[in-house]
């Protein structure tokens, strides 16, 4: 009876060991072949958002260019001679434009989002701040005080541009 079961334990200890290798190496094998597909699968949605991520960064950066006060004052011409006419228009032509490409955020950073839409902010601050000038009495010269403010500036649009030209550089990294 104690060599039957003597006999059965060296049977039964080797099976043992060997079925809980091959569940350890069979476990092991699951995970990897898991982590790869992720791997795989991460890195096919990261080619195909791509074009659209660029795509954004396009967008934005026509946005930048299309607010820039010198751009945007030979674009929208005053439709009266009144300042707070006009300070309205540009005010609503930026922030339409804004609006416009306002879905295109889900495709860029945070931090390239706020800096984009402080520099809406900015510019449209700019605008109202050159309108409550003492100088400005008509459409004519409230567009002449921008164009001279903006002379010795560089517009807010430049500091987002360039974070954009920035981060779409890092993307080929």
């Amino acid at each position: 009876m104690e060599d039957q079961l003597l006999n059965l334990l060296m049977f039964i200890v080797p099976s043992l060991i060997v079925g809980a290798l091959a569940y350890l190496f069979f476990r092991e094998h699951i995970e990897n072949e898991d982590n790869r597909r992720k791997f795989e699968l991460l890195k096919q949605l990261q080619k195909e958002a791509l074009p659209q991520r660029l795509q954004a960064y396009e967008r934005y950066s026509l946005l930048l260019e299309r607010i820039s006060p010198n751009k945007l004052l030979t674009r929208v011409a005053p439709i009266s001679n009144s300042k707070d006419d006009y300070e309205a228009l540009l005010v609503t032509s930026i922030e339409q434009e804004f609006e416009h490409n306002l879905s295109q955020q889900i495709y860029v950073t945070d931090s390239c989002w706020s800096i984009i839409n402080a520099s809406k902010s900015a510019t449209i601050q700019l605008v109202r701040k050159a309108a409550l000038s003492d100088k400005v009495d008509s459409a004519s010269k409230l567009r002449e005080v921008i164009l001279t403010d903006m002379m010795d500036k560089t517009p807010p649009s430049s500091a987002a541009l360039s974070y954009i030209k920035q981060e779409v550089s890092e993307l080929w990294n």
